[in-house]
């Protein structure tokens, strides 16, 4: 068997084990609770845990737990404290205590190596049981109750029938019960605050931000891995009003007679005031689970606290929650009558909450929700949980983030009814969300690597009801797309299985393994389908459920070998070649088929070579990729083994000359395979212009079993079939030569895997009539698709022009097919032929949006869905039209522009924002190709005066719409993300100079978050991130922004940026003329071939773009200091903060290495002032006054001896020193000396002018001599304020 190996020997070679798995920390999880009280205004949190852990042996002696900027408090096991413990804070050490750069990144990334490595994280808090808690062997019969005490009452259900840990299915050992109180008052990750900042105008609302490994554990503590499942209990205290929240904490004023606590509020507010309205607001709690209760705050009555329980056993990254002003809207309302009377009370209630003002939204966007649920209950199981809440909320990183009985939602996906465009995405990310429940909470994947089978089973439950709500013609439109894409991408990539183990290195990773992973399944449900003639993968999906619901799945995860095993139980068929091809193997076929009729044997005689194992050509790395290549790279993670052969069945399709459609099943064996296939019918085929006319002039066809092949025949693409209408449109015919050609052939055409058996690439080497027939007569779009496709790629001809208006101007067809036959007529624009690809674009958007003879556009209507999609599709076809030298004809772009500036929606009941766009779009595509000269004077009578005031009218048509936008801001600001992207393309062109303040002024909060995103984009995309200033604010704004969704957002941006300079985009050296001067003697130099193999390296290896990247950038001072400012952020995430230090890695070598900084000396400087009476003293007394003066000292002096002075006989006077100002010792303060005069009388004072003492009479015979010595060293490091200086 060719191509083909053992799974687990393919599973053995990979060569990388990258997916770490959590060691047995030796207990299990069974149940915890969670008590929180959040202070949205302060962002800061408290709170208590409780976890009943059940020991897997009695030596157990250490437990190790997840736990992240948390603070302690106390904690306790059994009720007894233990004070035996160590717990580390990663975000605690995730700042170098002294002043570090970039070349120290490594010293910070070995501090933080055990939460960035593989998830899941290294526990941080560890535990040492006390000798005082013993754990003891249970009884087999004994029952615990949900707190893990033993419980006599054989009525109390065992919480072991809710867990079913994956370790053991019985708890052998007595439970432990840890808690913990905690408090966080700088939060960093974990949870999320909108609208609680100064200058935030948003509502205030807050949520949890648990949705991957490593991040539950930021606000509780707990054993944060996805296989830890427990039951839960939360309960949440917040404010009760918006009003609450703005106001201060309480605070304990007295204690009263009962010995409580009495409270005082604030009479001030933290910020601005309220409307009455807004400030009476109720802040609603949302939580997995179920709600239990909610009461108000006994001593605070401006708090509540709401409480819920989970009793289906669930990950610790499933539990979240939010906390706002939210509306709620009962979606089950939208549920359909006949649903009801089905479901009866098994009806699963489902709830939507936004925030004010957004209830329309809500209610138009998850309208299919409730009769998804429905379809999802009857078709595959009942519901994990019991009801089911989504919530939409800002500045969610993701779209969508999938918790137990609760999905956190972007306000992005709201859309109101007037908007079109993002219907079918959105409504397929919304049910794929509430698939979610099913396959992603309820049942995870056993080993990262498993991780394919649960995301492409809760895809094929999306697609099988996306199927049901938009009909079978769109789903096979979109497996079809889909399927084209794999083939695309899944070139030198990991198999979904590998893939699945490398997702923690890029998250990019995840949208790949969605898209095939669905259609493996899909593929598959085809051939089970007809090889068993069973009812496919969905009966195996409802036994997989059914399996985790009863407990036959330990702790609900999926393994990719038992998975395999029920497919094969229940689909009666070995799938040992399938799993090993397209699970455990990479990359897809590509087929080449070859077919000739043997007349003699009356036999078609057929060959299929498979070609995916030919030398494919070396491409340019991609900058949007770049970050993943190197990551791959660095990891030693190589692209998955080509399979030189596929095996398996495939469904040839042979449409004979009677029109009879013959399906002959071959088996696919090796990587070459000949075969014959026989015929059946001895008649001619009739020929085509005959039946053409006896159509168009005859009689109307009767729709009646006689005439049912007649039907058939030409039952699509069959308009414009008069003379008239041939000569208006300018349609052609087929040669005689052609039509004699096609009746001498034995049948209509060929179709290879029919039955949609495959994710290939299919070459067939038939004739273009023959696709014709298969466009017209197949009422498959998968092969009407495959046709337009196969015309599009064939030469340029006026009758494939043809027949792509006639499927264009047919609306029986399918819309997709009408769209693509539209694309497809750009190609077909072309001096050779006339033009008349684009003839016909233009005729058919007269004839579908135009007054009647005229070229003036209608007002617009899209109350028709595909009249809409292809009113969008002509104008983009127009916008690639291009001539012989590349550039668009003067026509197309006036068309464009006459569309843009006469666009009417005053009667339309639907936003036209996305066609505007579309428009906008496509004029800026098609005058970016066609840029004039641009000169100092120039005549509008000239040609290219004509062409220079017209490109000056479209960009101000363009940059209309950009203003009308920030005076009536379209939805999600369109227009103005659009006008940014026009403006970038036209300045890539050259054809507008580059202003780098048109794009920032877009940059500033209080801008759309994708606005902003665009504006940094097109920065990007345009290289002035090379700029000092730009980049500086680029890094700031990825470091600092409070929202999630923006850093994650930006640092992509950064990674793209990185890619564009490393493969040499947008450098400021100019490009070498690569065409010569015809008399020019070219001397080719060993310094240019050089020069153009390190530029071909940079391009095509990751090895050669590293290299020109750390040349390019090591020295640039900007990008150190505000990287490294951007990595110290307090408002980075640890993944954020990882994703940067392995940037650094990439661009700098690193240094051991301590930057000290000394401050120098600074000289000393002696002041006098008047005397007076220090306190305790009657006499006055001399002061002096030392300070720092602002001269330092560079230069080491030496050592000045002591000036001394000998009074004999004479008391010495007592030296008082002090800092002036104060009677505490500071250390900003200056010193004063004060000397005491002597007390007998005679005794000399000391004079002003010096600095030592010098009595003014000496005795005779001795010198006088006094000592001063000062110790004007600052105090030590636990010196306190009455701690003497010397």
């Amino acid at each position: 068997m060719v191509g083909l190996m053992d799974a687990t020997e393919a599973i053995e070679n990979r060569g990388w084990t990258l997916a770490h798995q959590r060691a047995d920390v030796g207990f299990t999880v069974l149940h915890q609770r969670v008590q929180l009280d959040i202070d949205l205004a302060l962002r800061k949190l408290r709170g208590s845990t409780e976890i009943t852990i059940s020991p897997h042996s009695a030596d157990l002696k250490t437990l190790r737990l997840n736990c992240r900027q948390c603070d302690l408090n106390r904690l306790s096991i059994n009720g007894k404290p233990s004070a035996s413990m160590s717990y580390t804070d990663p975000y605690k050490q995730s700042r170098l205590n002294w002043k570090a750069g970039v070349n120290q990144y490594h010293m910070l990334q070995e501090r933080l190596e055990g939460q960035l490595k593989v998830p899941p994280p290294e526990p941080e808090l560890v535990i040492n049981l006390p000798k005082s808690v013993r754990i003891l062997e249970l009884d087999p019969d004994t029952t615990l109750d949900r707190a893990g005490k033993v419980s006599g009452d054989p009525m109390v259900a065992d919480v072991t029938q809710n867990t079913k840990p994956a370790i053991d299915q019985t708890i052998h050992f007595t439970p432990i019960i840890i808690s913990v109180d905690f408090s966080i008052d700088e939060i960093r990750d974990g949870i999320q605050f909108v609208g609680c900042n100064s200058g935030d105008l948003q509502f205030p609302h807050a949520y949890s931000q648990n949705s991957l490994p490593g991040a539950a554990c930021c606000l509780f503590p707990c054993l944060d891995a996805i296989d830890s499942r427990s039951t839960w209990e939360i309960s949440l205290k917040c404010p009760r009003t918006i009003g609450d929240v703005f106001k201060r904490s309480l605070r304990p004023a007295s204690i009263n007679e009962t010995g409580g606590t009495d409270f005082q509020r604030a009479e001030a507010d933290q910020l601005p005031s309220l409307s009455d309205e807004e400030a009476a607001l109720d802040m609603v709690v949302i939580c997995s689970g179920d709600m239990t209760d909610e009461i108000v705050d006994l001593h605070d009555p401006s708090k509540k606290t709401t409480s819920f329980t989970c009793t289906t056993s669930v990950a610790p990254q499933h539990i979240g929650f939010a906390i706002g002003p939210f509306e709620h809207v009962d979606l089950a309302a939208f549920r359909e009558s006949d649903e009801d009377d089905k479901l009866g009370q098994n009806a699963v209630p489902v709830h939507g909450f936004c925030l004010p003002g957004r209830a329309d939204e809500l209610k138009n966007t998850c309208l299919p929700l409730a009769k998804a649920i429905d379809f999802f209950t009857l078709t595959y199981g009942s519901y994990p949980f019991s009801s089911y809440k989504l919530c939409f909320i800002e500045d969610l990183m993701h779209d969508c983030v999938e918790t137990a009985s609760l999905s956190l939602c972007s306000t992005r996906l709201l859309f109101p009814e007037d908007i079109i465009e993002p219907l079918d995405r959105v409504t397929r990310q919304l049910v794929y969300t509430l698939a979610c429940q099913w396959s992603g909470v309820n049942i995870i994947p056993k080993e990262p690597a498993d991780t394919w089978a649960v995301v492409g089973m809760a895809y094929f439950i999306t697609d099988m009801f996306m199927r049901k709500l938009s009909g079978n013609n769109e789903y096979r439109y979109q497996q079809k797309r889909a399927s084209d894409r794999v083939c695309g991408l899944d070139v030198a990539r990991p198999s979904i299985y590998d893939t699945g183990k490398i997702l923690w290195l890029e998250p990019s990773q995840a949208e790949f393994l969605a898209l095939k992973s669905p259609l493996v399944l899909f593929i598959l449900d085809r051939r089970l389908q007809k090889a068993s003639g069973s009812s496919g993968f969905s009966r195996i999906i409802s036994r997989v459920f059914l399996n985790a619901k009863v407990g036959d799945m330990a702790n609900g995860a999926l393994n990719t070998a038992n998975f395999q095993k029920t497919c094969e139980r229940l689909g009666h068929a070995k799938l040992d070649v399938f799993f090993a091809q397209w699970v455990y193997g990479a990359g897809c076929p590509k087929f080449r088929v070859t077919q000739r009729f043997n007349k003699k044997r009356l036999v078609v005689e057929m060959l299929i070579q498979q070609v995916q194992g030919d030398a494919q050509p070396e491409v340019d790395i991609d900058p949007n990729t770049f970050m993943r290549d190197v990551k791959e790279d660095l990891q030693g993670i190589f692209a998955g083994a080509v399979q030189p052969a596929f095996i398996g069945p495939m469904t040839i399709r042979i449409h004979e000359a009677d029109g009879t459609p013959y399906e002959h099943i071959v088996e696919i064996k090796e990587v070459m395979t000949k075969f014959d296939i026989p015929y059946n019918t001895k008649y001619k085929r009739l020929k085509r212009s005959r039946r053409q006319k006896e159509r168009t002039t005859g009689p109307a066809i009767d729709f009646t079993a006689e005439n049912h092949d007649d039907v058939l025949l030409y039952c699509l693409g069959d308009v414009l079939q008069s003379e008239e209408e041939v000569r208006e449109w300018r349609l052609s015919e087929w040669s005689k030569e052609e039509e004699d050609k096609m009746s001498q052939e034995s049948y209509e055409w060929i179709r290879m895997d029919a039955d949609f058996e495959w994710i290939c690439k299919m070459q067939l080497n038939q004739p273009g009539y023959m696709y014709l027939s298969q466009l017209q007569q197949d009422r498959d779009v998968v092969a009407q698709l495959e046709s337009i496709q196969f015309m599009a790629a064939s030469r340029e001809h006026p009758l494939v022009s043809t027949i792509f208006i006639r499927t264009l101007m047919d609306s029986r067809y399918f819309h997709g097919i009408r769209t693509a036959a539209a694309t497809a007529l750009a190609r077909l624009a072309k001096d050779e032929i006339g033009w008349v690809g684009l003839f016909h674009l233009e005729k058919a958007f007269q004839e579908f949006f135009c007054l009647p003879g005229s070229k003036m556009t209608r007002s617009n209507d899209f109350s028709d869905r595909a009249s809409y999609y292809i009113q969008c599709a002509i104008p983009r076809a127009i916008a690639n039209i291009r001539d012989n030298n590349g550039k668009a004809p003067l026509t197309a772009r006036k068309f464009l522009y006459e569309k843009l500036r006469y666009n009417d929606n005053s009667n339309n009941e639907f936003s036209d924002s996305h066609y505007l766009a579309t428009l906008m779009n496509a004029l800026a595509e098609s005058i970016s190709s066609a840029i004039p000269q641009q000169s100092e004077t120039f005549d509008l009578g000239n040609n290219d005066g004509d062409e220079l005031g017209f490109f000056h009218s479209c960009l101000e048509e363009i940059d209309r719409y950009r203003r009308i936008d920030e005076w009536i801001p379209s939805y999600h600001n369109i227009l103005s993300i659009t006008s940014l992207e026009c403006k970038q393309r036209l300045i890539t062109s050259g054809g507008i100079p580059t202003h780098a303040g048109d794009f920032l002024q877009y940059t500033q909060d209080g801008c759309y978050s994708d606005l902003r995103l665009t504006a940094f984009s097109s920065l990007v995309e345009l290289g002035l991130t090379r700029n000092d200033h730009v980049l500086r604010w680029f890094l700031f704004v990825l470091g600092t922004d409070p929202s999630p969704y923006i850093r994650e957002r930006m640092l992509h941006l950064f990674g793209k940026s990185l890619g564009l300079a490393a493969i040499g985009e947008n450098s400021n050296s100019p490009p070498a003329s690569s065409v010569p001067q015809p008399t020019a003697l070219i001397i080719e130099q060993e310094a240019s071939t050089q020069a153009r193999q390190d530029d071909l390296a940079r391009r095509k290896t990751i090895s050669g773009a590293l290299a020109a990247l750390r040349a390019d950038l090591a020295s640039n001072t900007t990008l150190q200091s505000s990287l490294w400012q951007a990595i110290t952020s307090p408002a980075l995430t640890l993944p954020q903060l990882g994703a940067l230090l392995e940037i650094c890695s990439l661009l700098y070598e690193p240094q051991t290495s301590i930057l000290v900084a000394l401050k120098y000396p600074r000289y000393w400087q002696c002041r006098s002032s008047r005397r007076t009476t220090l306190p305790g003293t009657s006499k006055p007394s001399l002061v002096l006054t030392f300070s720092h003066t602002s001269k330092v000292r560079t230069k080491l002096v030496p050592k000045l001896p002591l000036l001394t002075a000998v009074v004999p006989q004479a008391p010495l006077p007592t030296p008082a020193l002090k800092r002036s100002g104060s009677s505490s010792s500071t250390a900003t303060a200056p010193l004063r000396l004060s000397i005491k005069p002597p007390k007998k009388p005679g005794t000399p004072g000391l004079p002003s002018s010096a600095g030592m003492a010098a009595p003014a009479t000496p005795m005779e015979g001795v010198k006088p001599r006094l000592t001063l010595k000062l110790n004007l060293k600052g105090p030590s490091k636990g010196a306190g304020p009455g701690t003497p200086r010397g």
